[in-house]
Formats: C-alpha cells, structure tokens, sequence
C-alpha cells in the first residue's frame, strides 16, 4: 500500500514537472530586468542575445549549447553565450535560477524577454527570439 501511495506522489509530481520542463515562457518577477556586458562577460548580440546557465556535469546543458548554437548561426545579429552557473553564483541568485539548463533570451537591450528552465525546444527558441528582435 505505502508503495503505491508513493507512485501516485511522485507521478503527481513528475508529469506536471516535464510538461514545464523547457518550455520558453515570461516570468512577471523578470520585468525590465536588463544585463550588460559586466555580467555577461562579453558584448550582447545586436538583436538578441539566448544566454544559457549551466553546470559540468549537466547532459541536457550540452544538447541545449547545441540547439541554442545552431539558433544564433541561423539567425543575424543573435548571440549564444553560455555562462557556468557554480563559478557565477551571484547572477544565478540574482537571476533565481533553479535549475540547469536555464536559458534567458535578451532583446537588443540586455532585458529578459523570456525565459526556459530546462532543454528547450529549437522552435520554442525561434519563437522566443520573434519576441526579442
């Protein structure tokens, strides 16, 4: 019985949590929060930038680095930076980043005009991006 009741949590948990697991979507507390290039650690794109917060050890970080890669050839004037969350804990905290993969899409600007906690989907990124150019 008590195996089963631990089924029922955790599937209540589980199926809830990868229905949101990468989707790109806005977040109120993120309203006109901008980075520059000092946080970054190098310049922003000319129309956008898809920053990308992830850790060593991290499976999903490297196909997101690629999904995202492949967005910033496709598209002119965006940017892909990636930025290790252990070594920078001070923006994660700032940013309330919980997870890795965690990806931030800035306009031209430096704001936060969406944001994805965990791997995201190419066409999600693309759609995102029609938001911040």
């Amino acid at each position: 019985m008590v195996c089963v009741a631990v089924l029922v949590v955790a599937s209540a948990y589980a199926v809830p949590h990868r229905r949101r697991s990468g989707r790109v979507r806005v977040r109120v507390r993120d309203d006109d929060r901008r980075l520059g290039a000092a946080e970054l650690g190098g310049e922003l794109g000319a129309r956008a930038t898809l920053v990308q917060f992830s850790s060593a050890f991290c499976a999903p970080c490297r196909a997101t680095r690629r999904v995202l890669g492949e967005v910033a050839e496709m598209v002119p004037g965006v940017i892909h930076v990636e930025i290790d969350a252990e070594a920078r804990l001070d923006l994660v905290r700032a940013l309330d980043i919980l997870k890795t993969p965690t990806v931030l899409v800035l306009d031209a600007e430096g704001r936060v005009v969406r944001r994805a906690a965990g791997q995201p989907r190419r066409a999600d990124v693309i759609a995102a991006l029609g938001e911040a150019v």
